[in-house]
């Protein structure tokens, strides 16, 4: 065995760019490594310690690197036990019309490619729902099991919170970002309308994030309090804590320049937090960002939900390359190693002492690495999805829907205890018993398997 896996993006600034933050620090690996153990609040140095398994050496030091996963996995099992949860889920997003440029997605699709009178074609796949069709949609699964709706969006420029909204911008000489729902295919209504359709049956709604909630005031003065308070009173839910990517401006001024900065992405989740909604966290890493950059994310996380406590989970997303801006420009040769995925599950784990649930995405992972990360400090693997097309349109290879059955098969074969949650992990199931198994906590579950 060589004595050191391989890495170019450990302990050094990932392709040309020039970051102000570097992976350095003056702490130690076994100090940090000490500390974490004892399960003390780790700093930022400590974080990079154990994220680089040492910036004293190049590489990733695969006997340091298991000491820092099974440090994790300890602290998994005192936090949370033996327990594997899932929720039974549909993705329903509603388009994917978006002018917002990020490199690293192959998601959206120009908005102008979906106006009346295009000649052209929309990207693979491309759509836009209206309201009643993605009503429709919900109400097939419901029968299905499902407890919770997800919901993520391009940033289709006729999409806007209300009709007061959409007066308000229309009244404006050149309002940012919009076109009347006259010049497009299909209307998809507005962000009110939508929530009050997919919140049908008693089904959980999680929807809106910050980027979203973003294109729902703009042009206006209105707060993100006032924003997600009337989203949370047409049928919202629980908030998505994406469109974080890495919580450092400097990163996303190169992946993501029309987005929202961190600042604002932050005041947006306070916000949601404000009025009540809970909400998750995510951090989408393996591409130019470096060690550094990750764990200043971990701490802007873990300071969030020190002032606020509504963050129910904590998602890292490992960078799907294969059909993406960024790798397309040579920006990107591929995404994270498998050492980088279980260090990042692991010092999530360690670092974040105040969120009690970190996700392995079989999604991005597939299943045999999904379940390798739980094992890492992981305990939580993701939903049954139904479908998910933003993983997919960026070349992701792992499928698209995932059975009770086969959880509860996956999750005893590695010895652990499968349950069903709700989204917000309050309410639990425990799977026992031979199968067959299908879900009992959507509104309308009754223990049909799904197929």
């Amino acid at each position: 065995m060589d004595a050191f896996e391989t890495s170019a993006r450990t302990n050094v600034p990932r392709g040309e760019f020039d970051f102000e933050h570097v992976p350095e620090t003056d702490q130690s690996f076994e100090d940090a490594l000490a500390r974490a153990r004892a399960g003390e609040r780790l700093t930022v140095a400590d974080g990079v310690e154990l994220m680089t398994t040492g910036t004293d050496v190049e590489g990733i030091d695969p006997r340091r690197k298991e000491r820092v996963l099974e440090a994790a996995d300890r602290r998994r099992a005192e936090v949370v036990g033996e327990e594997v949860t899932f929720v039974v889920n549909l993705n329903n997003n509603v388009t994917t019309a978006c002018n917002t440029g990020c490199l690293f997605c192959n998601f959206k699709d120009p908005a102008g490619s979906f106006e009346e009178g295009y000649d052209g074609e929309h990207g693979d796949g491309g759509f836009t729902k209206t309201p009643a069709e993605a009503r429709e949609i919900v109400e097939e699964h419901l029968g299905r099991g499902i407890y919770e709706v997800t919901s993520v969006s391009g940033l289709h420029p006729a999409f806007v919170l209300d009709s007061d909204h959409r007066e308000w911008l229309e009244s404006m000489a050149d309002p940012p970002n919009y076109r009347p729902p006259e010049a497009y295919e299909v209307d998809p209504g507005t962000y009110v309308e939508q929530m009050e359709a997919m919140s049908v049956g008693g089904v959980h709604l999680h929807s809106m994030t910050p980027e979203e909630a973003y294109h729902a005031r703009r042009g206006t003065d209105r707060s993100y309090e006032e924003i997600y308070g009337t989203l949370k009173e047409a049928g919202l839910d629980s908030v998505p804590g994406t469109a974080a990517e890495i919580l450092v401006d400097e990163v996303r001024e190169v992946i993501c320049p029309g987005k929202i900065d961190t600042a604002e992405w932050l005041e947006a989740m306070e916000a949601a937090a404000n009025v009540g909604l809970p909400t998750t966290s995510t951090i989408m890493y393996g591409h130019v960002e470096n060690e550094m950059h990750r764990v200043m994310h971990l701490d802007r996380i873990r300071d969030l939900q020190d002032r606020t406590g509504a963050i129910t989970e904590f998602v890292p997303l490992s960078f799907v390359h294969h059909d993406t801006p960024l790798y397309d420009r040579g920006l990107v040769s591929d995404g994270a190693s498998h050492a980088e995925d279980e260090l990042m599950i692991a010092v999530s784990r360690l670092y974040l002492d105040n969120v009690e649930h970190v996700q392995s995405s079989w999604v991005k992972y597939g299943d045999a690495r999904g379940l390798k990360l739980l094992s890492c400090g992981a305990d939580d693997f993701m939903g049954t999805i139904l479908s998910e097309e933003i993983t997919k349109r960026a070349g992701g290879e792992h499928g698209e829907f995932r059975s009770v059955e086969e959880y509860v098969d996956m999750i005893r074969a590695i010895g652990r205890v499968p349950v069903e949650r709700s989204t917000d992990y309050e309410t639990r199931r425990v799977v026992e018993g031979d199968g067959p198994h299908g879900p009992m906590l959507g509104p309308r579950a009754d223990g049909t398997p799904l197929v």
